[in-house]
């Protein structure tokens, strides 16, 4: 009978990978980021364990919002009475690409303890310059960018 073994934390070994944002679909960006970031490109993935891998993730400016996106909106709510805010992703991507980067990809992690230490493992950066080069980071394979 085949069994599968548990993952142990001692078999997890973590890499770097640096991904370019430049000309990418946001959506493809954070699902294939997502999808690192829980060690699903992995053979040892177990749900219930943070396998993954570090993802540095920059040019977040560059990044491309694909058909209306750009007017959609939003929203979120301060606690306050009267509370409601919105924002366009056009409008976030001019002011705070990074933020906007962040919560596409938050969006796709769990929202569990389990969750939060893998967020934990992404660096976002607006330009192209980063301070993880000590880490020696691969690049991100990402599939749908712009032929330049």
């Amino acid at each position: 009978m085949n069994r599968t073994t548990p993952v142990k934390e001692s078999d997890i070994t973590r890499k770097w990978y640096v991904a370019d944002a430049a000309g990418v679909p946001l959506g493809r960006l954070a699902a294939r980021v997502a999808q690192v970031l829980r060690g699903k490109h992995k053979p040892l993935f177990s749900y219930n364990m943070d396998c993954g891998d570090f993802v540095v993730v920059i040019n977040a400016e560059k990044v491309r919002l694909t058909g209306g996106k750009a007017d959609e909106l939003i929203h979120w709510h301060t606690g306050w009475p009267g509370g409601l805010r919105s924002v366009s992703r056009g409008k976030l991507l001019e002011t705070q690409p990074v933020k906007l980067v962040e919560k596409a990809i938050w969006g796709m992690i769990p929202k569990t303890r389990l969750g939060r230490q893998i967020y934990r493992k992404l660096k976002v950066y607006a330009g192209a310059d980063h301070p993880h080069a000590a880490q020696n980071p691969e690049p991100l394979p990402m599939e749908g960018a712009e032929q330049a």
